[in-house]
């Protein structure tokens, strides 16, 4: 059955024009399309001539946007002995060791983001049933495996994202809120582009990045001119 679309959106989907748009142009039209009533997300889809069924062609990483995600993330620790006062001490929101596994086995999930120390790993491990389908199972390619939790800590409460291309090689990753200025969503839009392009997978071929649209997150797709995004220089955008 066709989604049946809503007047509001029908609306706004008059405004955008078949066409790629310069970023700034773009971000401003994402702006002007965020009309729901409730603070909207800015939202990037990038779809990237990759097949990550094969492990060379696979895109993992993390991205820390200049400008901030626009989001009170909270953080859960697990680790042991000197590690648990550490990561309390870098402002973890949930710490703990055996005993916070065992309570996430039982649907604790009050958390945005999960780190836990590599010693950890082998009692995590039981939890990726629950984690992998929420995107939430610490990974070292992610930047939630590491000893170094005060670093870890302030870096995703500060605007660190994680993302990964989907089976069909496409990225979907939040770079903001719609209410922040054009200009810092650009910053931001930058900062993702120039991350996907120093993480491009060794077994890429041909055209790299094939599409880049923006939108609000119940606002109509935009398209972006991906060339003129990777030619513009961080002077030009900050």
């Amino acid at each position: 059955m066709a989604k049946k679309i809503s007047r509001r959106l029908q609306e706004l989907k008059k405004k955008i024009e078949n066409r790629p748009y310069q970023p700034l142009e773009a971000l401003k039209l994402l702006k002007e399309t965020a009309t729901a009533k409730f603070p909207e997300s800015a939202e990037a889809h990038i779809r990237l001539g990759i097949d990550p069924k094969y492990s060379d062609q696979q895109l993992r990483t993390t991205v820390v946007l200049p400008k901030g995600t626009g989001q009170t993330i909270r953080v859960a620790v697990i680790a042991r002995g000197e590690k648990v006062q550490e990561a309390v001490k870098g402002g973890a929101d949930v710490v703990g060791s055996e005993e916070l596994i065992d309570e996430i086995q039982k649907g604790r999930m009050d958390f945005d983001k999960l780190i836990a120390t590599p010693d950890m790993m082998p009692q995590v491990a039981k939890l990726g049933k629950l984690l992998g389908p929420r995107g939430l199972m610490p990974s070292p390619k992610g930047g939630t495996v590491t000893f170094d939790l005060a670093a870890a800590i302030s870096e995703f409460k500060a605007g660190k994202l994680e993302f990964r291309a989907d089976r069909t090689g496409i990225v979907h990753v939040m770079f903001g809120k719609a209410s922040f200025p054009a200009e810092d969503l650009l910053v931001n839009l930058k900062a993702l582009q120039e991350t996907i392009d120093r993480n491009r997978p060794s077994g890429a071929k041909g055209r790299y990045w094939r599409t880049l649209y923006v939108s609000a997150t119940m606002g109509p797709s935009i398209q972006v001119d991906i060339n003129s995004l990777r030619e513009l220089k961080l002077t030009e955008a900050a």
